[in-house]
């Protein structure tokens, strides 16, 4: 289903792509290119959208993608920038699909978009939680025919900006945008003893709107809310950014 497997960085963008024909990579690096460049201009002339850390108003002539980050920014009551990474990985897909691909999963430091015709197991990625690498998420691929996403925050793994101190909020939602700023603005509460900071992210949760399901890892504490997909255990250490499929 996935014959083709490689990594794209390109400035802060890195990206693993796994795809069924290597002209949808080369697609993949075009879109990424001009999604960029576009949102670098559109900074350069707005530089308070890179820098804000609440919603911001962008004018009705924007790119495509300043609109789709400042939606996903307001919908989660966070600055834009909190959905750039599902963001581009979301146009990646989109594109693709727009030329005939049938599967694909473009993950962007942990924020993934997929569309694919089987069921797809995304590895959870916890730090140095003991539920890290032993459990997945099994999509099903009533989902997965249609687009989905799934992004996780950490505010104890990796460069991304978190108030909170979770080792994983894991959003699911159709549009990987929303679920990244989505997972951004969670995290941001994960703060107190375990059960607490769970809580506290549980409930910001329930104010975000166009999310199907969430779940929260703290130390050996989990929790969720919604409907998240099929818990399924695994045997793979997966590292950040890792994921396997289920055929």
């Amino acid at each position: 289903m996935f014959l083709f497997n490689e990594k794209i960085s390109i400035k802060e963008t890195n990206i693993t792509l796994k795809t069924e024909a290597e002209k949808f990579i080369k697609l993949a690096k075009k879109t990424i290119l001009r999604e960029r460049i576009n949102l670098e201009n559109y900074i350069l002339k707005h530089p308070e959208f890179l820098t804000s850390y609440v919603p911001v108003r962008v004018s009705v002539d924007a790119p495509k993608i300043v609109k789709i980050m400042a939606r996903a920014g307001e919908n989660a009551d966070v600055g834009p920038m909190a959905s750039v990474a599902g963001t581009i990985s979301q146009m990646v897909v989109e594109n693709a699909v727009k030329y005939g691909c049938k599967n694909i999963i473009s993950e962007n430091g942990g924020d993934i978009a997929l569309r694919a015709e089987k069921d797809i197991v995304v590895g959870l990625y916890a730090g140095t939680s003991s539920l890290s690498g032993q459990i997945g998420f099994k999509i099903e691929k009533e989902k997965t025919s249609k687009g989905y996403g799934v992004c996780t925050s950490s505010g104890t793994v990796g460069h991304s900006v978190s108030l909170g101190n979770a080792d994983a909020v894991v959003v699911f939602a159709k549009e990987s945008s929303i679920a990244d700023a989505a997972a951004t603005s969670i995290g941001n509460f994960a703060t107190g003893a375990p059960d607490e900071a769970i809580n506290k992210c549980l409930e910001k949760a329930e104010d975000i709107d166009y999310l199907d399901g969430v779940f929260v890892v703290v130390g050996e504490y989990a929790g969720k809310i919604g409907k998240i997909p099929q818990l399924v255990k695994t045997d793979k250490k997966v590292a950040l950014g890792e994921f396997f499929e289920m055929i």
